[in-house]
């Protein structure tokens, strides 16, 4: 799809655009080639069958993904004033200051990787510009949820339009792979209150610590997280009503970006939990999306083993990590070149002269 011409939200909403589905032909033909390399077959495991679905989502089995950006979505949420987290807001400001220097996790790991990074003000509770930081507010951070719904729909669509474009003008500018990042402090508990409401898991079973809370804390965060969904009644609420009610910015972004990469015919890889129910909130609204997505690792939030379940995703990394900013779809990505090596440069049954394996399942 040519993407030079903006596409609108609302376009996808009503139905006149849609997000074509991945050419299973190409994923075929990545396989076959996969299985032509002097080597036994499968034995790559998961790292083929990646593959084979970004050439599905490309359309070309020549698989090319040298150029990759982790887009780390930045925002403030309201609930933080309900005790739920162990930091404050000015954090979220501090480590967005860090990504525009090119100094935060995430800018290291990516800069080790060959792999750009793109920070994004989307809802900081802050009047500062931060240079290096791509700048698309929507507000100064959501409201509290415990009081009044996160955002307005409007504030929602627009957070949606802001993920979009940045895919989008990302892919005009030679991506060829996008990673989802999140910085925003409070923002497993949002996580964890969408994926409640989404799949009906109490909140007992969905929060976790964060970046370290105590148990009184941690209590408190599963109680917030009980009450909002049954103030709004949120087992019975579409996945967009859910994200307005005790979403954030920085989620609603990040499902923004998802639609974009999809409609650019670009693959997503996803980082940690918080990405994890953009995902799952993404998919509900365009079941299409699906298709695009790949899991880099699980995240030690539990929420994120329940999501990855029902969307039948399988992460390549299970090392208990939960930094955020998109490291874990980095260090994926990271791997994913090394795999690719072989099968860009390969060595074929026929280069040394055996018998080829032959596939009997």
């Amino acid at each position: 799809m040519d993407m030079d011409n903006k596409i609108k939200i609302e376009a996808l909403l009503s139905g006149k655009v849609k997000i074509e589905t991945p050419d299973m032909k190409v994923y075929h033909e990545v396989k076959r080639r996969w299985d032509n390399a002097a080597k036994p077959l499968d034995s790559l495991g998961r790292f083929e069958d990646i593959t084979a679905r970004v050439g599905a989502i490309t359309r070309n089995a020549d698989i090319d993904i040298d150029k990759k950006a982790v887009i780390v979505m930045c925002a403030d949420n309201g609930i933080v004033e309900e005790g739920v987290s162990q930091s404050g807001q000015e954090v979220t400001l501090a480590v967005s200051r860090a990504m525009g220097r090119r100094e935060s996790s995430v800018c290291k790991m990516a800069s080790k990787a060959g792999m750009s990074v793109i920070p994004v003000d989307i809802g900081i509770n802050s009047d500062e510009r931060i240079d290096g930081v791509v700048h698309k507010k929507v507000c100064k951070g959501t409201r509290n949820f415990s009081v009044e719904p996160a955002m307005t729909r409007g504030e929602f669509l627009r957070a949606l339009q802001a993920g979009m474009d940045i895919a989008c003008e990302a892919v005009n500018r030679g991506i060829k792979l996008i990673c989802l990042g999140e910085m925003g402090i409070g923002n497993t508990t949002t996580s964890a209150a969408v994926v409640c409401a989404l799949t009906g898991l109490s909140a007992k079973e969905a929060a976790g610590r964060g970046a370290g809370l105590d148990d009184g804390r941690l209590r408190k965060k599963v109680s917030v997280i009980e009450k909002a969904i049954e103030k709004y009644d949120l087992h019975n609420a579409d996945a967009a009503c859910v994200l307005e009610t005790v979403g954030g910015f920085d989620i609603a972004g990040m499902v923004g970006v998802m639609v974009g990469a999809a409609l650019c015919r670009t693959p997503v890889v996803l980082d940690g939990v918080v990405s994890c129910a953009a995902a799952l909130a993404a998919v509900r609204m365009f079941p299409e999306i699906k298709n695009y997505l790949i899991a880099s690792h699980m995240s030690s939030e539990r929420t994120a083993k329940y999501v990855f379940d029902e969307l039948k995703l399988m992460p390549v990394i299970n090392a208990e990590m939960a930094l955020g900013e998109g490291t874990g779809a980095v260090m994926m990505c990271a791997l994913l070149d090394i795999a690719l090596t072989l099968y860009k440069d390969q060595l074929t049954f026929d280069d040394i002269e055996i018998e080829k394996y032959t596939r009997f399942v």
